[in-house]
């Protein structure tokens, strides 16, 4: 199987396609989260592994445009710890240490570090694993990056200090995304959604539609508005949705159907539980 990530080996998009589909998938590392539908319409990968949302950053709102606007299917999801390690080449201390290179994202989380360590220069860059690969490659002394164990193990860099970040339980969830969805006949075995809807231009409408979930007892566990491209200063919502009966999830979507403009399921799968440490 071949799967699409944004990055290289030894990136949390790796981690997470090896903890979803095993270790011994295929990847197809893409420069950019844009490059990845492209990938699966063609029929070039099997699936594709795009984060969606951080527990501390909020929703990676270009990404729910991506697989809305190609038609792609929501399989599954998965959760992983935002685990910061920094790492240089073997035989170096802390000392020795004149620069530290990584994504901006990652110096946020370590924040409170670098305040301890002001004689340490910070570079930004795109992708954390390709700067340990850089560092290996290169034999590149004093410079240290900010990035998983695999990485580490993947390039034989040293890890200096682990866990860096500020907070310990900061999560990022992944969408594993396909082309678009098939009705099978396991699917009564899901308990989580994630749709797309259009409110109507009537005062009520998001509120009559909430309702809906909950008299067919469904637990909306997101919702997230997103500017509506075709109609502007108009929004689209995304939702998250649990439940313990298939049946009275597809009861709602036939009640809500005829109280929106536009209903688009993304996709139907098993939930997923955070992983910690």
């Amino acid at each position: 199987m071949k799967i699409a990530i944004q990055g290289i080996k030894g990136s949390l998009h790796h981690i997470a396609a090896t903890n979803f589909f095993g270790k011994n998938v295929s990847l197809s590392e893409c420069i950019s989260f844009s490059d990845i539908p492209e990938l699966i319409i063609k029929d070039i990968v099997d699936n594709g592994i795009m984060a969606i949302e951080n527990s501390i950053g909020g929703p990676i709102l270009p990404n729910y445009h991506l697989i809305d606007s190609h038609n792609l299917n929501i399989l599954g999801e998965i959760y992983l710890p935002m685990v910061h390690n920094l790492m240089t080449l073997p035989g170096q201390c802390l000392k020795d240490l004149k620069e530290v290179w990584s994504h901006p994202i990652a110096i946020q989380h370590c924040h409170k570090f670098f305040r301890l360590h002001p004689e340490i220069r910070i570079i930004e860059e795109k992708d954390t694993a390709n700067v340990a690969r850089m560092i290996r490659e290169d034999k590149l002394k004093g410079i240290a990056t900010i990035a998983s164990k695999k990485a580490a193990e993947i390039y034989g860099l040293e890890i200096l200090e682990e866990e860096i970040q500020v907070d310990l339980l900061n999560m990022t969830r992944y969408f594993i995304i396909s082309k678009q969805r098939k009705h099978l006949p396991e699917d009564y075995l899901n308990n989580k959604a994630s749709l797309k809807f259009i409110t109507q231009h009537q005062s009520g409408n998001l509120s009559e539609i909430l309702t809906i979930f909950n008299n067919h007892n469904l637990n909306i566990s997101k919702i997230q508005s997103i500017p509506n491209t075709k109609e502007p200063w108009n929004s689209s919502f995304f939702i998250d949705i649990t439940f313990e009966d298939y049946h009275d999830y597809c009861q709602a979507l036939l009640t809500l159907e005829k109280q929106v403009v536009e209903l688009k399921i993304l996709g139907e799968y098993s939930q997923s539980n955070p992983i910690l440490g």
